[in-house]
């Protein structure tokens, strides 16, 4: 795709080419440096969160909800799944994503085959209700909108939907496939 916009800028406007490449570039590594700033600071209150003992909290809060769709006992699994589904809320899914790697190596059973409390994790990482939308915001903002935070209810809406249906199939198709066993 490059290769085909580099082309065809040749094609049009050969004399632009370099300082198109040029100014792309700085746009690119602007937006990367604005992203990371987003990141530290929610990863860093992520950090305050875990050290303050809010994380437990929000786990006790959620935890009904927790073991009734992940099927999950154990209260430190219970309290990685609360803040990896909390970060996922606030639009972080790359703050997220260490989270779930813990989470899952907590479920493992070590069979080759993903359990049922996994699947279940993945699935709902991949549709997160997002209550607020940071990244998409930040990109926006980036990019020069005027109105970046404008996504939100619509944003709200459709992951809300995804996140449910995500969570009805999942275990439907684990009632037809596993015979029910979670």
């Amino acid at each position: 795709m490059v290769l085909a916009s580099i082309c065809f800028l040749f094609w049009t406007d050969p004399s632009s080419v370099l300082s198109q490449m040029l100014g792309a570039s700085k746009e690119a590594l602007t937006l990367s440096i604005e992203l990371c700033a987003v990141y530290a600071v929610w990863l860093g209150i992520l950090e305050l969160v875990e050290a303050s003992g809010l994380n437990r909290k929000l786990a006790k809060i959620l935890s009904p909800v927790i073991r009734k769709i992940f099927n999950v006992k154990d209260s430190e699994t219970e309290s990685l799944i609360a803040m990896n589904i909390s970060a996922n809320m606030l639009g972080l899914g790359n703050a997220s994503t260490p989270l779930a790697i813990k989470a899952i190596k907590k479920m493992d059973t070590g069979s080759e085959v993903a359990s049922f409390p996994i699947i279940m994790l993945i699935v709902i990482n991949a549709t997160s209700i997002q209550l607020l939308p940071t990244t998409v915001i930040s990109l926006r903002q980036a990019a020069g909108s005027l109105s970046p935070a404008d996504i939100i209810l619509p944003t709200l809406i459709t992951t809300f939907c995804t996140t449910l249906l995500a969570i009805f199939l999942v275990k439907l198709l684990s009632k037809k496939f596993c015979g029910g066993k979670k």
